[in-house]
């Protein structure tokens, strides 16, 4: 029988670490799927020499590892992740950031603006058409600052129109004349020198927060002229006292914007119902869709509307001329901003009508 020779020792015994002799130490187990790293006084020739005294310092060789998911992450629309521009934004983002531009309409009173209503709403609406061939075109005057006609738009409030004249005339003579309208004046009136010509409490507090709010900076006779009709409804709808058909009328009569549609005016209400054959008068919710193909020109269809009543024989604008008396029907917001009837009265309609707010 051949004897097997034993195994001949390794010509290049490999070391063993003391370390490996060592118990491992107590740890709590870190939790699943979070990897543990090697222990910073354990050598990297350590490490490589013996893996299982890794094992044994980290205390990890059994615990189970789930791999992290790595979520890739694009350097489309962050710049400092971009490699190939790391200084200038990516298009994308670029357009994200840059702020929405919203476009000022020309107003009604700019030259060829009124032609250019007409010819559309003849051919968008041949109802229409008819009545704008039996009327004179609408003409368009701005008399007074945006700040001046909020003033006397909010004295002229649930007011008849001589009373409310009378004391627009008293008003102008506290303010030094039609140039001292401006909001530092009508800060310094007093609520008894107000209510010494006529004015109430309650308008005495809107003419202060209207001029107080222009004090501040948050309105401007500039930058309403240059605000886009959702932000100017918006910011003038702060105002205490002014209310949505108010903004509807000052839009229209003093800043001339084309496309304001006053669904809850019931003179425009009135008109549409008597253009269309309808059986009721329209609810406001229903005037957006009847007046759609007005657009962009919806205050000249309003405009329109008043005319026809009149026609009719129920008394609306009678004339756009400056400082006429004309007869107005109208729906009002009373004080819980709800759209109510009023009675008809004698205003001027460039100036805003009552009942506003």
């Amino acid at each position: 029988m051949t004897q097997r020779p034993w195994p001949q020792p390794h010509p290049h015994p490999i070391p063993i670490s003391p370390i490996s002799r060592l118990p491992p130490p107590l740890r709590l187990s870190p939790p699943m799927g979070e990897q543990t790293l090697s222990q910073p006084h354990l050598s990297t020739a350590a490490a490589q020499e013996s893996p299982s005294a890794t094992a044994a310092v980290t205390g990890t060789a059994k615990i189970p590892f789930r791999p992290r998911k790595i979520r890739k992450v694009s350097s489309e629309g962050d710049p400092q992740l971009d490699s190939s521009s790391s200084s200038a934004p990516t298009k994308k983002a670029a357009n994200s950031r840059a702020p929405l531009l919203r476009v000022v309409p020309r107003p009604l009173s700019a030259e060829g603006e009124i032609d250019t209503a007409l010819r559309h709403l003849r051919v968008a609406d041949p109802h229409l058409a008819s009545v704008i061939d039996a009327q004179e075109p609408p003409t368009f005057q701005c008399l007074h600052p945006p700040f001046h006609s909020l003033a006397r738009s909010i004295l002229y409030q649930q007011l008849a129109v001589k009373a409310a004249a009378s004391i627009y005339a008293r008003f102008l003579a506290l303010c030094g004349g039609e140039a001292g309208v401006v909001p530092e004046a009508v800060l310094a009136l007093t609520p008894y020198q107000l209510r010494q010509i006529g004015v109430s409490s309650r308008k005495s507090s809107y003419l202060h927060d209207l001029a107080r709010k222009y004090h501040d900076g948050i309105l401007s006779d500039a930058a309403i002229v240059g605000m886009d009709d959702r932000s100017l409804f918006a910011m003038l709808t702060m105002v205490k006292g002014i209310g949505a058909w108010s903004v509807h009328m000052f839009m229209i009569f003093s800043l001339h914007r084309p496309d304001v549609l006053p669904v809850s005016d019931l003179g425009v209400r009135k008109g549409v119902q008597m253009l269309y054959g309808l059986e009721d008068i329209p609810r406001p919710s229903q005037m957006e869709q009847l007046c759609e193909r007005w657009r962009p020109y919806r205050s000249v269809g309003a405009w329109y509307m008043w005319r026809l009543l009149e026609s009719r024989g129920t008394p609306t604008m009678a004339s756009m001329g400056s400082g006429t008396g004309v007869a107005i029907t109208g729906g009002g917001e009373g004080p819980g901003g709800g759209a109510t009837p009023q009675q008809t009265q004698l205003i001027d309609p460039i100036q805003m009508l009552p009942n506003l707010g």
